[in-house]
């Protein structure tokens, strides 16, 4: 067997993939040891092949894949680990728990390689880890519920003191008072496990939730990756605003650098379209990155926390209020959604453009469909995204 060569990816996981048959699969990220690491996309983006490439289940045909400094894959140089060789956890969907078995047999079929009583006692350990009582542990999947046998599955993918974790929509099938008991808990075992942990989810609240770094993923492709709330608040296009979720997106043109030798940062105008792009709306002094040409179309984005009603303590920040701009805006939906709101708001001056705003405390009050509000827009919080042509 061909040694594998070390590199220096410190001990986390380090992933070039490229090919594009049986299926596309094209990107290049990483996972620090420690840290937590979802992928998200639609479905049949390429998530669980992505899974597969890393535990050994499926040879790409080019790739890369490096673990704590180990070579798993490297087609170039011929090598490539079998699964066995890897040591993966893998925790799936659906459990794939043995019907016949109880939870301690289960999590012992992947310690084969000890005695008998060495694979109970490693069992119990991990099952006991994941907060399993004595008398559950000796109970069939049959007469456990959702969340207690996803522990199981937990506990089995542990107990073989993997060097990577794969998690593949591993909650998706509890219920929500069971899937925060099961967050809790990943966040619990993070702390005791030095270990990339890669997470697919279709959930981007969850992925927001409990990942350091996110990777969003269309049709085989990596688009992006970043932290969380970095991928949110700038997508590098549309796809990922798309993809992310970000509901307040409209459309814009380059008016070119703004002209103040005094300014600290480099701001430049953008001017406010219309849906169809034929009537114009106001101007905004909007940071500028020296990428975009005057009169270039783009579209922009704006995170919540970019947008704040007027007439509340703390409204206006102590910045420069250039940066800001106050809108009219007349509520047209408010959805209650227990201790927040979500309300459609339509922006006068804006042809078809309207706010979506997500409230708590006492600004609720003031979203009432036919209310006429003052909304306050950071420009420090918008993003510009090229429209490429073509």
């Amino acid at each position: 067997m061909t040694t594998p060569p070390a590199v220096n990816t410190a001990a986390g996981l380090h992933v070039r993939v490229s090919q594009h048959l049986p299926m596309p699969l094209e990107g290049e990220f990483n996972c620090a040891a420690g840290q937590m690491l979802a992928i998200v996309g639609p479905s049949g983006a390429g998530k669980t092949s992505m899974l597969r490439v890393f535990a050994g289940l499926m040879k790409p045909t080019h790739a890369t894949i490096a673990v704590g400094g180990e070579v798993w894959c490297d087609t170039n140089a011929g090598i490539y680990l079998a699964p066995q060789q890897r040591h993966v956890g893998l925790v799936f969907q659906n459990y794939a728990l043995m019907p016949h078995l109880s939870a301690l047999d289960d999590v012992g079929l992947s310690l084969l390689h000890l005695s008998a009583r060495e694979r109970r006692e490693r069992a119990r350990h991990w099952l006991t880890h994941v907060r399993l009582t004595d008398e559950q542990q000796t109970r069939k999947p049959s007469a456990l519920s959702g969340g207690q046998q996803q522990r199981v599955a937990v506990a089995r993918a542990l107990a073989r003191e993997p060097r990577l974790l794969l998690l593949d929509e591993p909650f998706s099938a509890v219920d929500q008072m069971s899937r925060q008991g099961l967050y809790e808990l990943l966040a619990e075992l993070r702390r005791d496990l030095h270990i990339p942990i890669v997470l697919v989810t279709h959930d981007l609240v969850e992925a927001r939730h409990l990942a350091d770094s996110m990777v969003v993923m269309d049709a085989g492709k990596v688009l992006q990756q970043g932290a969380p709330a970095q991928v949110y608040r700038s997508p590098r296009n549309a796809r990922v605003a798309d993809l992310m979720g970000v509901q307040n997106r409209f459309h814009g043109r380059w008016l070119g650098p703004l002209d103040d030798a005094d300014a600290t940062e480099q701001k430049g105008w953008l001017e406010w379209l219309s849906i169809t792009g034929d009537l114009t709306g106001p101007r905004l002094r909007v940071k500028d990155k020296g990428r975009l040409s005057p009169g270039q179309s783009l579209t922009w984005v704006i995170q919540g926390d970019g947008l704040r009603l007027a007439g509340f303590e703390g409204s206006f920040p102590s910045a420069e209020a250039s940066d800001w701009m106050s809108l009219e805006a007349s509520v047209t939906a408010v959805r209650n959604l227990g201790e927040t709101s979500l309300a459609v708001a339509a922006i006068s001056g804006v042809d078809g453009a309207s706010f979506r705003l997500t409230r708590s405390g006492p600004e609720r009050r003031h979203l009432e469909v036919g209310k006429t509000i003052q909304v306050l827009l950071d420009c420090d919080w918008v993003h510009v995204m090229p429209i490429n042509p073509g």
